[in-house]
């Protein structure tokens, strides 16, 4: 015969029988107990009902860590997105924001990569100095963007592997990639963004775009203004 509870125990948990009442392990133990001495031919409800409620909180507790994971993530990424403007918006000059692109919003963003591409009027090449900005011919970026497939409309972003056809702006190897087109209004040829990172999974389709699309929004405006002057 198992020894009798203590008496300071057995008032302990008549005071705040919660304490057993919270305790799954115990509790678990304490059903199963039950169930062993009505034998096998006796089935308790009650303590099924309570092994179904417990495999219900469970799923419940993982769901709501995984909205509670989800929240944090898109918070850290709209304060991630919002230093990156504020560092677009500091230069005071052309030369000064091409700069800040890479040594100021790529390490914010935490990509390899980040080039400016934009197409020259002329028919040929203009031939870049390895920083951020990089000319291309004419019709290049509609090119860049499809890839060898079919083109997406021209402001969608694109998520995707590391595709041959960046890989002589991007300028070293990278394994995932974001496409950003930039709308620089009529009689204007159209811009691209280019990111690279070495995480094969940082840019994938099945990412959502909302903050990245309106990081090219701010960049496409502050780029107008620039270009007017």
């Amino acid at each position: 015969m198992t020894d009798p509870l203590d008496d300071a125990t057995r008032a302990r948990l008549l005071a705040d029988p919660a304490l057993i009442l919270s305790d799954r392990d115990l509790m678990r133990a304490l059903v199963a107990a039950r169930e062993a001495e009505l034998g096998e031919n006796v089935i308790d409800i009650r303590g099924r009902a309570m092994e179904a409620l417990e495999h219900r909180l469970d799923r419940l507790e993982s769901a709501h860590e995984s909205v509670i994971s989800a929240a944090y993530e898109n918070q850290a990424g709209t304060q991630t997105i919002h230093r990156a403007v504020l560092s677009l918006l500091e230069p005071v000059d052309f030369a000064s924001f091409l700069e800040a692109l890479e040594t100021d919003v790529a390490p914010v963003l935490r990509v390899e990569t980040l080039r400016l591409v934009m197409e020259s009027v002329e028919s040929a090449p203009v031939a870049g100095d390895g920083g951020p900005l990089v000319v291309v011919p004419a019709g290049s970026v509609g090119r860049i963007i499809a890839a060898g497939r079919k083109a997406p409309r021209g402001d969608d972003i694109v998520l995707r592997r590391a595709s041959a056809e960046t890989r002589g702006i991007h300028g070293t190897e990278v394994a995932s990639e974001a496409l950003l087109p930039l709308d620089l209004g009529p009689d204007t040829r159209p811009a691209l963004l280019v990111m690279g990172s070495l995480d094969p999974s940082r840019f994938s389709p099945a990412q959502a775009t909302d903050l990245l699309r309106f990081f090219a929004q701010v960049l496409r405006l502050v780029l107008i203004g620039w270009l007017r002057e």
